[in-house]
C-alpha cells in the first residue's frame, strides 16, 4: 500500500528520507538544533534539497556542528571552508554560521540550554497545525517573527522570519504534515 506523504517532498529519494524520518519530528538536542539554524541559514535563496545533499559534507567541515568549535573560527578558518567546494561557499553564510555559534553559547548561558530558548516560543510543545494541502501553510507566524527578533537580538544572522519558520517546522515545533500525509499523527 502506498503511502501518503505531503507533495512537497516528491520523491527522490533523500528528499523521501527527510519527510519520513526527520522534517517535523521534535528535536531538542542543542547541537542538531544548531545544525538545523545553520543549514536553513545556508539554504536561504537555495532549494532545501541542495542543502540535504551537502549536509554531510557541512557536518564534516564545521566539525559536527559542535558550537564552541564553530565559534572560535578564525579568518584562515573562514578561508578555507570557502574552498569547500562541499559546502555553499557565500562568505557571508560562513560567517554567519560562526556569528551564529558564537550567539548560541551566549545563549546557552543565559537560558541554560539552546533547546530550552528555542523551544519556549512554542511553549515548550508542539503546535499541530490542521493543514489539508501544502497551499495552505504559512511562510511565518507570530512566533516565527518573535523568534527571529529574539535570535537578531542574541547576535545571529539569517534568521528572518521565514527562516525561523521552515526552522520551526523541521525542528518539530509546529507540525505542518498535511492531514492525510501518514507522519502527520
Amino acid at each position: 500500500m502506498e503511502l501518503t506523504r505531503c507533495a512537497w517532498c516528491g520523491d527522490d529519494p533523500l528528499y523521501v528520507a527527510y519527510h519520513d524520518h526527520e522534517w517535523g519530528v521534535p528535536e531538542r538536542d542543542d547541537r542538531r538544533l544548531f545544525e538545523m539554524l545553520v543549514l536553513d541559514g545556508a539554504q536561504a535563496g537555495l532549494s532545501w534539497i541542495t542543502i540535504l545533499r551537502k549536509r554531510e559534507a557541512y557536518r564534516e567541515a564545521f566539525e559536527g556542528f559542535d558550537p564552541a568549535v564553530v565559534a572560535r573560527s578564525d579568518a584562515r578558518r573562514i578561508a578555507s571552508l570557502r574552498r569547500n567546494t562541499g559546502i555553499v561557499r557565500n562568505e557571508r553564510k560562513i560567517r554567519s554560521a560562526v556569528q551564529n555559534a558564537q550567539a548560541v553559547l551566549r545563549i546557552r548561558q543565559e537560558h541554560g540550554s539552546l533547546s530550552r530558548f528555542l523551544w519556549s516560543f512554542v511553549g515548550g510543545r508542539t503546535r499541530h497545525n490542521r493543514w489539508r494541502t501544502v497551499d495552505e501553510l504559512p511562510a511565518i507566524s507570530a512566533e516565527s517573527r518573535a523568534m527571529s527578533a529574539a535570535l537578531r537580538q542574541a547576535g545571529c544572522s539569517f534568521v528572518g522570519p521565514t527562516i525561523a519558520y521552515a526552522f520551526m517546522q523541521a525542528a518539530g515545533m509546529v507540525n505542518d504534515h498535511v492531514v492525510d500525509c501518514f507522519r502527520y499523527t
